[in-house]
């Protein structure tokens, strides 16, 4: 049976739970332990799917299709352990599940109550695959305190009750805030949140201090003192300049020792940490920089493309050259020549996103990069663009555009090079939608096989003819176009295992232009680069060694 670690988080969000679980997961593999993470959160939304990337972040998917939270990429990226659809539950899916058994009589007539119903359902959750891996690391999302949070720390606290002694313990993150006026470390918020914690029957056995500054020993033990741990359980987590130093940085702080001492295992197995000093040596001895423009919609919120952002790191990692990605908001294209803003970039990517707004603008950047012969990446939206400006430019399709955009604006304006999917095949049964559906959950998600063209550019990336990337769309390229474009040097040169659907274009006479249907990015690890990050980085360094 797994060993249970519940993190939780104090005083204010984002202070780095889902980063604390990665690297703490990491240390636990690098220590010969099999591991899972989870993410529970207190949102009543189903999934974040149907959630504004300005409201959530990005929406990380897994191979069997789920629509999850940004922090199971960082689980990811971290162990290389691939999620699935069990390791991320929101309020809204415990309380949907509830009232269906309600409807179906599950309850017997019983009233339905969050204690015992709903907690129920969270435990039944947590208890999914536990005897498949030593160590089950779950993270509660929000804060200590947050109304719609209670009914996941009442079902741990109760969780932890039912299992033998010594099965689960509580991690929790808490802010120690720099006064400058004063010139002090404050423990005070820290205090609180354990005090708040405790109230409601969890007492924390791990405490990890989040804090710009090293905390001094006289700290350190009034943290211990009034919160109810040893010293050595109270752990420092200070700012890092890359995410990836957190696994080293946290077993130098003594975080592994500190769960492993909790869980009563002695002797401990010592760890293996050369592939995160592999990384961090990666990091440190860069040999040069490539700058890089992603051209996207949503670049107000950087945690939108987060996993492009650490993808293009890892290309970097995989190159020993640091990559520094800029972020040029797609609208400014539609008003200004595009060639002042990235003349200066070594390579463009254009991601994906949803709506018409910024398309114009995309594709003057697609435009820029094909005739520039700059090395291009273009991601699911990206990939769709680069095929109407080569529709309008190349093969004389002056009206080529795409069906959502039409749909959003409820009339037809242009020939639809890419159109609403209604038809596609899944396993080995056929998936159907209409355009009137739902929102959540129905577009062409998770993981499918794609076939590579022989002798393609992309072959030679992967290595291989036969790949399997992860999806998430509702609109498609237009195969009956394909025979103008080839003609005009847009290649088809992935397609999927029927030959109905596009998935991956390249131009014949550029050094790189690529689009893909599918996100590769969120495949992405730093010890293990997605080939087409990897060799996107490489064109982008060549570019760089030439200017």
């Amino acid at each position: 049976m797994a060993r249970f670690i519940f993190i939780t988080g104090g005083v204010v969000s984002s202070l780095g739970k889902g980063l604390a679980s990665a690297a703490l997961g990491a240390l636990l593999q690098a220590r010969g332990y099999s591991v899972r993470l989870r993410k529970l959160d207190p949102y009543l939304n189903v999934d974040p799917g149907t959630m504004s990337p300005f409201e959530h972040g990005e929406v990380f998917v897994t191979d069997d299709g789920a629509e999850t939270d940004l922090d199971l990429g960082h689980y990811e990226r971290f162990t290389g352990v691939h999620a699935r659809g069990t390791d991320s539950v929101s309020s809204g899916r415990i309380y949907s599940t509830v009232l269906e058994k309600e409807r179906r009589g599950d309850y017997l007539g019983k009233t339905i109550q969050v204690i015992p119903h709903v907690t129920n359902e969270i435990k039944d959750f947590l208890s999914i695959g536990e005897d498949e891996v030593d160590f089950m690391l779950c993270e509660i999302g929000g804060t200590v305190g947050d109304i719609e949070g209670l009914p996941f720390f009442e079902a741990i606290r109760q969780f932890a009750q039912e299992k033998p002694r010594g099965q689960c313990i509580f991690m929790h993150l808490t802010l120690l805030p720099w006064i400058a006026a004063s010139g002090e470390l404050k423990t005070k918020p820290t205090q609180h949140s354990v005090k708040e914690l405790r109230s409601i029957g969890i007492a924390p056995d791990v405490l990890v201090c989040r804090s710009d500054k090293p905390i001094p020993d006289k700290e350190r033990e009034k943290i211990a003192l009034f919160c109810n741990v040893r010293k050595e359980d109270v752990i420092a987590a200070p700012d890092l300049k890359s995410i990836y130093e957190a696994p080293l940085a946290y077993h130098r702080e003594g975080l592994d020792q500190a769960v492993l001492d909790a869980f009563s295992i002695s002797p401990a197995p010592k760890p293996n940490l050369d592939r995160w000093l592999d990384v961090q040596d990666r990091l440190e001895h860069a040999e040069g920089e490539v700058k890089v423009a992603i051209v996207g919609k949503y670049t107000q919120l950087e945690d939108a493309y987060k996993s492009i952002a650490e993808a293009l790191t890892h290309g970097g990692l995989a190159n020993r050259v640091r990559v520094k990605a800029e972020w040029i908001d797609a609208e400014i294209f539609e008003r200004e020549d595009p060639a002042p803003w990235l003349e200066g970039f070594h390579a463009i990517l254009v991601p994906g996103g949803f709506g018409e707004r910024g398309t114009e603008g995309k594709i003057r950047a697609a435009e820029f990069a094909r005739t520039r012969k700059i090395p291009y990446l273009g991601i699911c939206l990206g990939m769709q663009m680069a095929v109407i400006e080569a529709a309008r430019n190349l093969a004389g399709l002056d009206k080529a555009g795409s069906e959502e955009f039409d749909h959003e604006a409820g009339k037809k304006r242009f020939e639809p090079v890419v159109y609403h999917l209604k038809e596609w095949v899944k396993g080995n049964h056929a998936v159907r939608r209409k355009v009137d559906d739902d929102k959540g959950g129905t577009m062409r998600l998770g993981a499918y096989t794609a076939n590579l063209a022989e002798g393609s550019k992309v072959a030679r990336v992967y290595g291989e003819t036969v790949i399997e990337e992860r999806h998430r769309h509702r609109y498609e390229v237009d195969i009956k176009y394909r025979e103008r474009l080839e003609a005009k040097g847009l290649c088809f040169s992935g397609m999927s295992p029927d030959g109905r659907l596009p998935e991956i274009v390249e131009v014949k006479d550029h050094p790189w232009f690529i689009g893909v249907q599918f996100h590769p990015e969120l495949k992405s690890k730093p010890f293990a680069p997605h080939p087409l990050f990897a060799d996107f980085v490489r064109a982008a360094k060549d570019v760089s060694r030439l200017v």
